[in-house]
């Protein structure tokens, strides 16, 4: 049986995120302490989407709801402290994440001129607008309908303890120090699984919640990231790349599954709780 060992939310997409005992699992990802996964994005004045890729100091940038705020850290700075309550008057601000284009509300001038020092680079902050659907890509989902927030492609990211571990002993064996979960940033993480077992399910179940991995992660240079300094070390890939090439992606290094939620939105996840998995044959 499969346990749910780590729940995960990043508020700010590509930032710190923050580890919680118990989340709403919605249609559009996690819900917890008042915030939602991937609720805010960091963007170029022209709208384009920011992440560790480009500006691995985003890593640092710690993010925590605090009652009606959410406060947020960097190192040399002031505590930014955002309110929670939806801002009627924000102002409208169309942005891109991938091949989307969304409208978002912009979070003003005085966020934007804190997190453009933290980063050293001109940016503005925005929040998923509470009115909008980004609906994701039908592709691998058979047609089933679902729908995101910031997030790359899906609402979840499932990543099984066993598949860390298994590339954790190529690394070391290759002389390598192992990596931490962090680094791969999953919403969920399930122990009681084989390595990379996660990407032949066709639903885990727990209570009313069903949720089905759909495509698998293609993995980019985030991982060599050290989430705890924001400074980038040797990348996984190489390591990754001797067993993880997947031809379902044209070929694409791929570690943990996005998944969709087909039921039981609105109810909540703990840890521990057991998750009952069904192959996809």
């Amino acid at each position: 049986m499969a346990i749910l060992t780590h729940l995960l939310l990043y508020p700010i997409k590509s930032c710190a995120g923050i580890a919680v005992r118990s989340a709403v699992v919605n249609e559009s990802g996690l819900s917890a302490l008042g915030v939602h996964d991937r609720e805010w994005m960091l963007v170029t004045d022209d709208g384009q989407f920011l992440t560790q890729r480009e500006h691995p100091r985003m890593a640092l940038i710690r993010p925590l709801p605090d009652g009606g705020r959410l406060r947020v850290h960097a190192p040399g700075m002031d505590e930014l402290a955002l309110p929670l309550a939806w801002d009627e008057a924000a102002a409208t601000r169309t942005v891109r994440i991938w091949d989307d284009k969304v409208d978002a509300a912009d979070c003003g001038d005085a966020a934007a001129a804190w997190f453009s020092a933290a980063l050293a680079t001109p940016c503005r902050l925005v929040r998923f607008h509470r009115d909008v659907v980004r609906p994701t890509s039908t592709r691998w989902t058979d047609g089933v309908e679902a729908r995101t927030r910031f997030a790359d492609g899906y609402p979840l990211l499932l990543i099984g303890q066993a598949s860390l571990d298994d590339l954790n002993a190529r690394l070391v064996a290759a002389g390598r120090h192992a990596l931490p979960m962090d680094r791969f940033r999953p919403n969920l993480v399930v122990d009681g699984l084989d390595a990379c077992e996660e990407d032949f399910l066709a639903t885990l179940t727990v209570g009313g919640v069903q949720i089905r991995p759909v495509k698998p992660c293609a993995r980019c240079p985030i991982p060599s990231i050290d989430q705890a300094t924001g400074i980038p070390g040797p990348d996984p890939l190489d390591i990754l790349q001797t067993y993880r090439a997947n031809p379902r992606m044209e070929g694409a290094i791929c570690l943990g599954m996005n998944c969709i939620v087909t039921a039981g939105a609105g109810s909540e996840l703990h840890l521990g709780q057991e998750m009952e998995t069904e192959i996809a044959f």
